[in-house]
């Protein structure tokens, strides 16, 4: 396996691998891997004849009061897990290699897709995932992109971006990995206090209770809200930033199940702000 910092050098790479004729998978992370992440690239393993991961902390999805300077970084460790699994290669570019001096071109998807949820109260991030997001692909030029379904909306909003743009990649969204107590993984994880994430496994309840009370027939969200929101505010610690039942694909709230939906909520714990969603369809959650 094989870390490079350099476009250039990857792209050579690239490029070599597929007059060889290999199908290559991409896994774009930030670093400070964990079980889902490994669970993405075991995925592109499967489907794939080249894997590579990127581990980039990307600036310009963060806001200016957001945790960009304590995010966690440890790239020997992330090393040692992309070699585990039998990753091909790591993207580990500077800031610097990504966006040199002078730097100012974006792609921003408009729309109320990136309005809603996590958008609603993080007006930039979206526009520096998909900046970011279309470089990675115009550099890695991946065949297929593995993302996890933790970030739905991202997954959603990159969907739809390769679909508008035209990018002959397959995006492949892959499962949520839980530990073993039901907290969703995540980087971030890491910040949470011993008496923080005890409190964090009530927004795994509250998504528990609303896939028993669908499959016992009830269709109104406000219901499942109101349901959700009263387990998760016992909690003494948790500041729920939404909890909504949406569209798939608008991201849209709805007012009645009907078809597939898309529960989603974010709730911080101190400076922690998780999120975490259950995807279903009526009848068949």
């Amino acid at each position: 396996m094989k870390t490079v910092k350099s476009i250039l050098e990857l792209k050579e790479i690239v490029a070599k691998q597929k007059t060889n004729g290999k199908k290559i998978g991409f896994v774009p992370t930030m670093g400070y891997l964990h079980e889902g992440h490994l669970s993405l690239m075991r995925a592109s393993k499967n489907k794939t004849d080249f894997t590579i991961v990127s581990i980039f902390v990307n600036p310009t999805q963060f806001g200016p009061k957001e945790d960009l300077a304590t995010y966690p970084r440890d790239l020997k460790r992330d090393q040692a897990l992309c070699e585990s699994v039998g990753v091909d290669l790591i993207f580990a570019p500077e800031v610097s290699e990504m966006y040199p001096e002078g730097y100012s071109t974006y792609v921003d998807c408009e729309g109320n897709i990136t309005k809603q949820l996590c958008g609603a109260t993080r007006p930039t991030h979206f526009k520096g995932v998909t900046s970011v997001v279309s470089k990675l692909f115009n550099i890695v030029q991946p065949n297929f992109a593995f993302f996890g379904q933790k970030d739905a909306q991202q997954v959603a909003i990159i969907e739809k971006m390769v679909r508008e743009l035209n990018f002959p990649i397959e995006i492949v969204p892959c499962p949520i990995v839980r530990e073993a107590d039901g907290l969703a993984m995540s980087s971030r994880n890491t910040y949470l206090s011993e008496d923080a994430r005890k409190e964090a496994l009530v927004l795994h309840k509250a998504l528990l209770e609303a896939k028993t009370l669908i499959e016992n027939g009830e269709t109104d969200t406000k219901v499942l809200i109101n349901e959700m929101t009263n387990t998760i505010k016992s909690s003494k610690l948790a500041v729920i930033d939404y909890v909504q039942v949406v569209d798939t694909q608008s991201l849209e709230s709805i007012a009645t199940l009907e078809d597939e939906f898309l529960i989603a909520l974010a709730v911080k714990f101190g400076n922690t702000r998780l999120i975490d969603n259950y995807r279903g369809q009526v009848g068949g959650f």
